[in-house]
């Protein structure tokens, strides 16, 4: 099993995500390129200042996608705070967009997190499960 890992001091590690955020009530804000590419250029600066690697975002009428890794020092829940107060703040400030907006509230107080990996679950599982066939092994060949 390989993995693409990266390192610190103290750890190995390969942590990916996937990011799903959600306009209010699924209001439809991301129609003109000029929003899209304001908010993507956004996002990358705001990751880049919690040490977070973007390796891609694509947007929908009503949501966005962002595919980042991060060191295991990160603080996930802050930088997406930050991300969703500064591409909102941002995006308010060059565009006309509050009428499209519900009740002038920009992205759902929710979002979406998902670990991802380089290998599907049942694989990791397997692999785990391998780990201690070997000490079984060894175990009765000591008997």
């Amino acid at each position: 099993m390989r993995y693409d890992l990266k390192s610190s001091s103290h750890s190995v590690y390969s942590l990916n995500y996937h990011l799903i955020l959600v306009v209010k009530y699924r209001r439809k804000i991301f129609t003109n390129q000029g929003i899209i590419d304001e908010l993507k250029e956004r996002t990358r600066n705001i990751a880049k200042n919690y040490d977070i690697q973007i390796a891609n975002q694509e947007v929908d009428k009503d949501h966005m996608h962002i595919l980042f890794s991060s060191k295991p020092t990160s603080n996930l829940t802050k930088f997406i705070n930050a991300l969703k107060t500064g591409t909102s703040k941002s995006i308010r400030h060059r565009f006309d967009v509050e009428d499209k907006l519900w009740n002038n509230v920009f992205w759902s107080d929710s979002y979406c997190l998902i670990t991802t990996g380089e290998v599907t679950l049942g694989q990791l599982k397997k692999y785990v499960e391998s780990q201690g066939e070997d000490n079984a092994t060894n175990t009765k060949n000591k008997d």
